[in-house]
């Protein structure tokens, strides 16, 4: 049994979904808004969880083979460089949960992405195709896009992005996305351009008041990615909400953070060009009717937008996309909304714990004051048994 279903978005979490439907005999059509398939951003890490759902895609192996695999996690005081606790990763993460923790670049991803959904039977791919209107008409649903042109289905599933479009029809009376008043700067360089003594294979963390760091290696380890995240950012010379790469420059950021240890302050003058996200976010989902109505359902930031403070947001939009296919593996047309229906049963738990453990870490790493000693010294003690996250890495 096969049904024709539509996808909203050719960012990481539709391509998951049209690869992962097609894979289940799915006639799919991916309707992406910008004129070619492309993806901006810096890097990206995959925990054993994301990396699990990409074996079963057969795709683990092209993603390896572009992305690095840190030895460990370290994380440090922003303020003076001082070891608070480290994790090690690489084989043991490997041991440990069955699945690789790899980095990537984001470009990288969606690449393999992109490729695998061009060589699927059955997965059709338009541009320049941005959903101005969608509806659900009980037996079919249809989308009308910006250039005037229209489309008929099955279903239709949600997979563009913080400000969908599409949401609108799952989430009636859905208010904007939350201004967080965090902003993300991110830079990306060749590893061999930095001083040898500022190279390191694994993901490092420095933490501090109000601000973090987070640093790893990329591209098979050739490059390097490096992220700051602040608070009470200035303001850069786009201010347009939606836009999540906006230009930056080095004395912005500068003003935006603290007295930094040399060796952070050190990478963050190492890197040639930034790029400012201002970072949104929605409340935790309160339950399945906020990830799915009958024929139409919704995964990644367009179902839980959600801070990048547990580095699981192309991670959460990839688990969706796999359980949304298993959702539907048997389902034809008649039986899609019900499919939808257990989909949203089954996911909206684990992406509202997500979503508020993310929430929870902002205030855990920006930490000030009596928190943030309590903070450092519980880092300190139990070391790699606070990092580690079981309940997350293990599903």
């Amino acid at each position: 049994m096969s049904a024709h279903i539509l996808v909203a978005g050719g960012g990481i979490g539709g391509l998951a979904a049209a690869v992962a439907l097609a894979r289940r005999g799915h006639r799919v059509e991916v309707l992406e808004r910008a004129v070619e398939f492309a993806e901006v951003g810096a890097g990206i890490q995959l925990g054993p969880n994301v990396t699990r759902r990409l074996r079963a895609l057969d795709l683990l192996d092209d993603v390896g083979a572009l992305a690095a695999t840190p030895q460990g996690l370290a994380v440090r005081s922003a303020d003076d460089g001082r070891l608070l606790a480290r994790m090690p990763l690489g084989a043991e993460a490997q041991r440990k949960y069955g699945s690789p923790y790899l980095c990537i670049h984001r470009a990288d991803l969606h690449r393999v992405l992109l490729g695998a959904a061009q060589a699927r039977a059955g997965v059709t791919l338009n541009t320049g195709a941005g959903i101005i209107h969608a509806a659900d008409h009980g037996a079919r649903v249809t989308v009308a896009t910006d250039d005037m042109r229209a489309w008929e289905g099955d279903a239709l599933v949600g997979a563009d992005g913080l400000w969908s479009t599409v949401r609108q029809r799952v989430v009636q009376a859905s208010a904007p996305p939350r201004a967080t008043g965090h902003t993300a700067w991110r830079a990306l360089c060749a590893m061999e351009a930095l001083p040898s003594g500022l190279r390191s294979p694994d993901v490092q963390v420095w933490l501090g008041e109000r601000m973090h760091a987070v640093a790893y290696p990329v591209q098979r380890a050739e490059g390097f990615n490096l992220v700051v995240l602040t608070e009470n950012e200035p303001r850069t010379a786009t201010t347009d909400p939606r836009s999540w790469d906006q230009q930056a420059n080095l004395d912005a950021l500068h003003r935006a953070i603290a007295c930094l240890c040399g060796g952070l302050r050190a990478l963050i003058e190492a890197m040639p060009q930034w790029r400012a996200w201002h970072l949104h976010d929605r409340s935790p989902l309160q339950g399945p009717q906020d990830m799915a109505r009958e024929r139409i359902a919704l995964l990644g930031d367009a179902a839980h937008p959600m801070l990048p403070y547990l580095a699981q947001g192309a991670g959460m939009a990839i688990e969706d996309a796999v359980e949304l296919a298993q959702h539907t593996k048997d389902a034809d047309a008649a039986a899609l909304p019900a499919a939808f229906a257990r989909y949203a049963a089954a996911r909206w738990q684990r992406n509202a714990q997500v979503q508020r453990r993310a929430r929870a870490n902002a205030t855990i790493f920006h930490a000030g004051g009596a928190l943030r000693l309590a903070r450092d010294s519980a880092m300190r003690l139990l070391g790699a048994r606070l990092l580690d996250a079981p309940w997350l890495y293990r599903q």
